[in-house]
């Protein structure tokens, strides 16, 4: 009989946010708090990963998160996605690693099954599986990885790219196309613009 545990997307995996940044397209606004739907956005991208082992948020404590998550800081505090994921990554524990920002609205437990799927489906070497849009670009912070390749990069790389850093790993690159009236899982809020699409959609449902 089919059980979670047997199923790719069942593998037990930890998750880590990176939910630090100045946002400064957004006036310095507080983009992982910032409501969606009457939601934090940091709290709709976490219900994304209900069954992370370890979920670890880079960024500020969030009063609403503290029982589940456990809260980081990088080194320098506003040093970019680099050191963010370095100091995300040394909360990690379980093999599997899914990587997300805190700005996207319409992320589902459902794309991150598919993109662990996609993952587990490679080679044992494998780094992992990457999201893609729908011009083909990789969205770096909305992928599944096996932690221990990340922690190897991170070693080799000291600059603060994240393209530079996780481009070289070769992960597979998924595409999650929307379906009917359904936002697409790479929409994230980096203007003021976005978060009021991200909005109206949330209202129409």
């Amino acid at each position: 009989m089919d059980t979670l545990q047997d199923r790719p997307d069942g593998l037990p995996y930890d998750a880590v946010i990176l939910a630090g940044g100045r946002a400064e397209r957004l006036g310095g606004l507080d983009k992982p708090g910032a409501l969606v739907g009457g939601t934090p956005l940091i709290e709709r991208v976490a219900a994304a990963v209900p069954d992370a082992r370890t979920l670890v948020v880079v960024g500020r404590p969030r009063p609403g998160m503290r029982a589940r998550a456990v809260f980081t800081t990088e080194d320098p505090p506003g040093g970019g996605p680099v050191p963010a994921l370095r100091a995300g990554l040394a909360e990690v524990t379980a093999e599997w690693v899914v990587l997300l920002a805190a700005d996207l609205p319409f992320l589902t437990a459902a794309h991150v099954s598919a993109l662990m799927r996609a993952a587990s489906a490679a080679s044992p070497e494998a780094a992992g599986a990457v999201l893609v849009d729908d011009g083909g670009r990789e969205q770096w912070l909305t992928g599944v990885w096996r932690a221990a390749v990340l922690a190897e990069g991170l070693e080799r790389y000291d600059g603060r790219s994240l393209h530079r850093l996780l481009g070289p790993l070769e992960p597979a690159r998924v595409h999650l196309a929307p379906s009917g009236d359904e936002s697409p899982p790479w929409f994230d809020c980096d203007t003021m613009d976005d978060l009021g699409a991200a909005r109206k959609r949330a209202r129409q449902g």
